[in-house]
């Protein structure tokens, strides 16, 4: 998995070790977990050169959670084309280039999944943050069509848009005065309560699960009903 070493892809990560998967993780800042590698995912060579280290010590890989991300919290008006692709190429073409790399041993397999990390902004919007919102439609729209593309070979593509969850960027707009008062969005979700990574990593886990086998192309808001 992309990601995996903070956040919600760091719950994801636990969460699937917990479940008996063996799980490798490709991120800039690795860690010190096992089958970690150091790799940017907006570069093709080094995704290719982690997955071929990947492969000689765990075999093919049959399970992706795209979860790599990068945030810009900034007016429109006052990004640089630069922010502007540095976003893009991280939370889009990085999906691009781990999927496209994997999905051959899927196909190989017969069997697959591919689990994408989006984000709830998708369903409204959010300001300041218009790269980050533009990539992460495009991740849902690109599981919708992969879902249809390699269906026919056993392999499943989803997609979980986390709602207001807590992690170290949700903290960081916060600090930084973009998110608003915290506690008036806990009283606008429904289950009033902020979401935790681990209700992120609990869906990825049901989608990687053999009992999610007839489930593709979905995009499950985890936001406790909000922006469902």
């Amino acid at each position: 998995m992309t990601g995996g070493a903070s956040g919600i892809g760091a719950a994801v990560a636990d969460r699937l070790r917990a479940d008996g998967l063996q799980v490798a993780i490709i991120d800039l800042n690795p860690g010190e977990a096992k089958f970690s590698y150091a790799a940017d995912v907006t570069d093709r060579a080094a995704v290719d050169g982690a997955l071929a280290e990947i492969r000689a010590e765990l075999g093919p890989v049959t399970v992706l959670v795209n979860a790599a991300g990068l945030d810009r919290f900034k007016k429109f008006l006052d990004l640089s084309f630069d922010e502007w692709q540095k976003v893009v190429d991280v939370n889009l073409n990085g999906v691009f280039h781990c999927t496209q790399a994997v999905l051959p041993d899927m196909i190989e397999a017969g069997w697959g999944r591919i689990v994408n990390i989006s984000s709830s902004s998708t369903h409204s919007g959010q300001p300041f943050m218009s790269p980050y919102v533009a990539a992460k439609s495009a991740v849902n729209g690109l599981t919708k069509s992969l879902a249809l593309e390699y269906g026919p070979q056993g392999i499943t593509v989803n997609a979980v848009p986390p709602g207001f969850i807590d992690t170290p960027m949700l903290r960081k707009a916060e600090q930084r005065g973009f998110l608003g008062d915290t506690e008036k969005q806990i009283q606008q979700t429904p289950v009033r309560r902020m979401g935790l990574p681990e209700d992120i990593a609990a869906a990825c886990a049901f989608f990687i699960s053999e009992e999610a086998g007839y489930i593709t192309g979905q995009i499950l808001g985890v936001n406790g009903g909000r922006n469902t």
